[in-house]
C-alpha cells in the first residue's frame, strides 16, 4: 500500500456526478464578458508593441475588466462543482493565432500557474497529429488515436492541477471529447467491486513516454487512487500502465490484472461520461486530478491549414 488511506466513504456532492446527475450542458459554458474581452484585447497589443513573446506576458499590470466574476466562477466549479468547464471564446475569426494564444494564455495565468509539459520546457504544448505511432513511444496527443480515458501527466512526480484545451480548429470527423469523474468512479468501484478497491490504491508502474533524463528510470511508479486531507487523486492511463510494467520487469499479478480490468469496464460505461465537441475559441477546462479525459479516434483534412489544432496548458493553483 502507499501512505495515503483509503477512503471507504460515498462521496455524494457535485464532484460525484454520473450522466444523469450532472447538469445539463447549457450550465458548463462559461462567457467572457465584452469588458473581459476588450482588456484582454488591449493587454496583448500592448505586449505584442514591445515583441514579447505569448509565454513571457506576465498577468500583472494586466487590466482584466470583467474577467475575475466569470473565472472566479470557473475556479469554484472546477475545484468543488463537477470539474470542468467550457470558456466562451477567444474570437478566432477576428485575430490572428498569436492574438488567440496570447488571450488563452492570460485567461490560464488567471486559473494558475502554468507549468513545464515536457522535459523541453514546453509551457503551450500543440495537440495535433503528427504521424506518430504510440506502440513506438509517442504520447497519445501527438496521434490522431483514441487516448482512452486518463488524466493528463499520470507518469509524472507531480500532476498539473488544471488543463486546459484551446480549440483553434475541430478535424474532419471524430475528436470528441469524454469526460468521467474520478469520484463517481471511486464510489461505483465502493458500492459494486469493493473487492479491487484496495489494489487500486497500491503501486503500479507507468511508462514514462520518453519525458526522463540521464540516468533516470524509464517508468515510475504511483498508486491509481489516493485519499488525502479530504481530496481524491487518480492517476490513470490503461495503455502506460501496461507498458510500464513490461520495462519495469514486473508482470501484473492476477489481482492487478482484475482491478484493471474492472476499471476499464466501468470506463466504458455511458452511465459514467459527459461529452461534447469543442468549437474554434472555445477553451475547455478540467479538474486533472480527479476528472478522467478521452478524446476519441479522429479523421483529418488533408488540407494542413484546416488540420485539427487544440493547444493544451498545464497550471498548478495558487496557494
Amino acid at each position: 500500500m502507499n501512505g495515503s488511506q483509503m477512503l471507504t466513504d460515498e462521496i455524494s456532492d457535485a464532484r460525484a456526478w454520473q450522466t444523469s446527475t450532472v447538469d445539463g450542458p447549457e450550465g458548463w459554458y462559461y462567457s467572457l464578458s465584452e469588458n473581459c474581452l476588450s482588456s484582454l484585447d488591449q493587454a496583448i497589443r500592448g505586449v505584442q508593441d514591445e515583441s514579447q513573446a505569448t509565454t513571457e506576458i506576465s498577468r500583472l499590470g494586466v487590466p482584466t475588466n470583467g474577467c475575475g466574476e466569470y473565472l472566479q466562477s470557473v475556479l469554484n466549479v472546477l475545484n468543488s462543482g463537477r470539474g470542468f468547464a467550457i470558456v466562451e471564446r477567444v474570437p478566432v475569426e477576428r485575430c490572428s493565432v498569436d492574438e488567440a494564444l496570447s488571450m488563452y494564455w492570460l485567461i490560464g495565468k488567471l486559473l494558475g500557474m502554468p507549468v513545464e509539459q515536457n522535459i523541453e520546457g514546453t509551457l503551450l504544448y500543440d495537440v495535433r497529429d503528427t504521424g506518430q505511432n504510440v506502440a513506438q513511444g509517442a504520447r497519445f496527443s501527438v496521434t490522431n488515436s483514441e487516448s482512452s480515458f486518463h488524466n493528463d501527466n499520470s507518469f509524472g512526480d507531480s500532476l498539473p492541477d488544471l488543463v486546459g484545451l484551446l480549440c483553434l480548429h475541430t478535424a474532419k470527423s471524430g475528436g470528441q471529447s469524454q469526460l468521467i469523474s474520478g469520484y463517481a468512479l471511486h464510489n461505483e468501484l465502493l458500492k459494486n467491486y469493493p473487492d479491487v478497491l484496495g489494489t487500486l490504491y497500491q503501486l503500479f508502474c507507468f511508462d514514462r513516454r520518453g519525458q526522463f533524463k540521464a540516468g533516470e528510470s524509464p517508468t515510475s511508479q504511483f498508486p491509481i487512487f489516493e485519499w488525502r486531507a479530504g481530496e481524491l487523486t487518480v492517476r490513470y492511463l490503461y495503455y502506460y500502465i501496461q507498458v510500464g510494467h513490461e520495462r519495469a520487469g514486473k508482470t501484473l499479478n492476477a489481482d492487478q490484472r482484475k482491478a484493471l480490468e474492472v476499471v476499464e469496464m466501468l470506463l466504458q460505461c455511458p452511465d459514467f461520461r459527459v461529452e461534447f465537441n469543442l468549437q474554434p475559441g472555445q477553451m475547455l477546462f478540467t479538474n486533472n486530478r480527479w476528472i478522467l479525459h478521452n478524446r476519441t479516434a479522429f479523421e483529418d483534412y488533408s488540407d494542413p491549414e484546416r488540420r485539427r489544432h487544440y493547444v493544451r496548458l498545464w497550471l498548478q493553483q495558487r496557494g
